[in-house]
């Protein structure tokens, strides 16, 4: 290709256009990483879908970039000749306070979005860090610990507008909640990864923020009386806003923590009740220092999703502490237990022992613990690896594993970018 020739047509579709620098290289598939040819940066849906039909046109690889802290997570992509950057659409386009709506540009930053809400007292009900950015957070469906309550962003969701591969702009939804037209595509791209088509704005259905919180926290021995608190906690009429479950190393205190929130007389008679249905007196308006936000793993851990029926609990802690006794490793757990999600992290090796049997035990406890709960017991996605436990887990299924709905992915993906150039290579088997 001339990239002489595509930097001029894609500098005629967009305001802002650069070559690609090491400080944009996106890690590949393998151990190297890559620097794309191009940088967009544009400042509405309009330049979006220009730059995206010069991308069709040159058969350009896209790669979606909001804050670009999540670029790592699953399949990093084989192909990055250009990457769109999003950060220049970061407006409230709209907030409508009174039907509780608001329309946000992908760019825009959690944290920024929550300052304008909060001032007619709202808030799009996600805890999630506030650097991240809109479509970010929706391309990989990040919730954090109310989503036990609220969802995650595919529930709260109502429309969205996207760029497909062919530069040709869709929508679906409307202004208000009462209007469903549209929740299909917006379910769509949560958790896409940006494998479909970039998007571009978001609306969201808010909520009223809190008048007050409070943070119920218990840490029990055994295992059975920790579960039967989450389930508790989970399903009392006293309507927890999260339930949580910690522990930092194998055999340790299993931590659960309950946040109750609403106006200040109802949660202070709330928060009494739900100390006694946990046996504890550990009642605070702030949460305990190891009350997780969203997983992490930028320091090079292995991070792992388990998800599962929450009377099955119990079983999955039991697996997870046979299969990491049987690997040789000792893995954090946090999560949202009420709702029947568990982060594993495994961090990087810091002894003196060479890093090589560190991945080798990692990959060999990923590839267990998929088999143990595979079936109706649980699934075990794998969010983030370095790339040395990926290639160790290649011939184990590599970082997918086995995929039930793999037919129906791949027919959804021709639908959507048939000639393979979104983030290609992040869906499984390469597509």
């Amino acid at each position: 290709m001339d990239l002489t020739v595509i930097g001029k047509m894609l500098g005629s579709a967009c305001g802002e256009v650069r070559e690609g620098q090491e400080a944009d290289a996106i890690s590949g598939a393998a151990a190297e990483t890559i620097v794309p040819a191009f940088v967009a940066l544009p400042g509405s849906t309009d330049e979006a879908a220009a730059v995206m039909r010069v991308a069709a046109e040159h058969e350009l690889a896209v790669v979606a970039r909001g804050a670009g802290s999540r670029l790592g997570w699953g399949v990093p992509p084989s192909r990055a000749d250009l990457v769109i950057d999003m950060s220049l659409m970061s407006a409230v386009v709209e907030h409508a306070s009174g039907d509780l709506v608001a329309k946000v540009q992908a760019g825009a930053r959690i944290g920024d979005v929550a300052a304008v809400l909060g001032g007619a007292g709202q808030e799009i009900a996600l805890d999630v860090p506030s650097s991240a950015t809109v479509g970010g957070v929706v391309g990989s469906g990040l919730a954090g610990p109310r989503r036990l309550r609220y969802g995650t962003p595919r529930d709260l969701l109502i429309g969205i507008t996207i760029v497909r591969a062919d530069g040709i702009v869709a929508k679906s939804g409307g202004k208000v909640v009462k209007n469903v037209a549209g929740y299909d595509l917006g379910k769509l791209m949560a958790g896409s990864a940006g494998t479909l088509a970039l998007i571009t704005e978001a609306t969201f259905r808010l909520h009223p923020l809190a008048a007050a919180r409070a943070y119920v926290t218990a840490d029990y021995v055994a295992v059975s009386v920790a579960c039967d608190a989450v389930a508790a906690a989970a399903n009392s009429p006293l309507t927890s806003a999260a339930v949580e479950l910690h522990r930092a190393v194998p055999g340790g205190p299993l931590r659960v923590g309950v946040l109750l929130e609403g106006s200040p007389d109802g949660v202070a008679v709330r928060a009494m009740r739900m100390a006694a249905l946990l046996g504890t007196d550990d009642v605070a308006e702030t949460p305990p220092a190891w009350w997780p936000g969203a997983p992490d793993a930028s320091d090079g851990s292995a991070l792992v999703r388990v998800s599962f029926w929450v009377s099955q609990l119990a079983a999955v802690l039991d697996t997870i502490d046979a299969t990491a006794a049987a690997a040789g490793v000792s893995p954090l757990i946090a999560g949202s237990a009420g709702a029947g999600v568990l982060y594993v992290s495994l961090g990087p090796d810091v002894s003196a022992e060479t890093p090589d049997g560190h991945t080798v035990r990692v990959a060999r406890f990923i590839a267990a613990l998929r088999r143990a709960l595979a079936g109706p017991r649980g699934s075990v996605v794998v969010l983030a690896a370095a790339a040395a436990v990926r290639e160790e887990l290649a011939g184990d299924g590599g970082m997918h594993g086995t995929v039930p709905s793999l037919a129906l992915m791949r027919a959804v993906k021709e639908q959507f970018d048939p000639g393979h150039r979104m983030s290609p290579g992040r869906f499984p088997e390469g597509i």
